[in-house]
């Protein structure tokens, strides 16, 4: 029961009729000189770090980088076991399983606040992605470190990170997604901000784990966010087309209903 002003009760209200109710604003784009800006940046970064990592002059800083959480004459790691199940947790978000999960719900989210053209832009910008981690691997085929133990099990060549490179593409690419709900900034840049401290986060637990150099995640999680940021800009008209396709209306949940 519910009390109005004067102190009469009244009974309970009646739930708002679901026809009734509005999904929030949408359809607002990003600026796509300023993503372009941002990959531009990243991309300089990638190339760097693949320069630095072919002609042999990141040893010094990998080695430090391994060697900051570990201590005593085996080197294990510092900080105890909750320090190191919280970073499995973390690195765990960057995995195959998870992130694949996250993307999935996104789209399927996104759908269903009729935002096809972000959630085509979002598919694209992960499947195109993996391809590209892909051939980034094949590139370089460097070996993973043996310096430290490894804390968690990992396969496959070490240059870049895979880890930071899908949690970055993924996570930032999912915010930019989300993005489109608000014309503010302040909302937007809150958003991606947290997408970017989130996958760095899982990005530099690889090198704790032992299982990356940092140069490795370094080159990783800047190549997944130039990936994100340059799909947003390049991608967005193809994306476009596609969502406004009969078939993209076909996959729509809300028209069926």
């Amino acid at each position: 029961m519910d009390q109005s002003r004067d102190g009469a009760t009244t009974g309970p209200k009646a739930p708002l009729p679901a026809e009734t109710v509005s999904l929030p604003a949408r359809g607002f784009t990003i600026d796509r000189g300023k993503a372009l800006a941002a990959a531009g940046v990243l991309w300089a970064i990638w190339a760097l770090m693949i320069w630095l990592v072919t002609q042999g002059r990141t040893e010094g800083f990998d080695h430090s980088g391994l060697l900051l959480y570990r201590a005593g004459i085996e080197l294990q790691p510092m900080g105890g076991n909750m320090l190191q199940e919280a970073v499995r947790d973390i690195t765990a978000l960057g995995g195959v399983l998870l992130s694949t999960f996250s993307a999935c719900a996104a789209i399927v989210a996104l759908l269903f606040l009729r935002m096809r053209r972000e959630a085509t832009l979002f598919a694209l910008t992960v499947l195109l992605g993996w391809g590209l981690n892909a051939a980034m691997k094949l590139l370089v085929g460097r070996e993973r470190p043996t310096l430290v133990p490894h804390l968690t099990e990992a396969a496959g060549y070490s240059f870049p990170s895979g880890h930071s490179f899908a949690s970055a593409m993924i996570y930032i690419g999912m915010a930019l997604a989300f993005a489109s709900l608000s014309s503010r900034h302040t909302v937007r840049y809150t958003l991606i901000g947290s997408a970017m401290v989130i996958s760095i986060m899982i990005a530099w637990s690889r090198v704790m784990l032992g299982v990356h150099f940092p140069s490795d995640v370094i080159a990783g999680w800047s190549g997944g966010a130039a990936w994100a940021f340059t799909a947003a800009a390049l991608l967005y008209e193809p994306a476009k087309r596609a969502a406004d396709s009969a078939a993209a209306h076909g996959l729509d949940p809300l028209e069926h209903r």
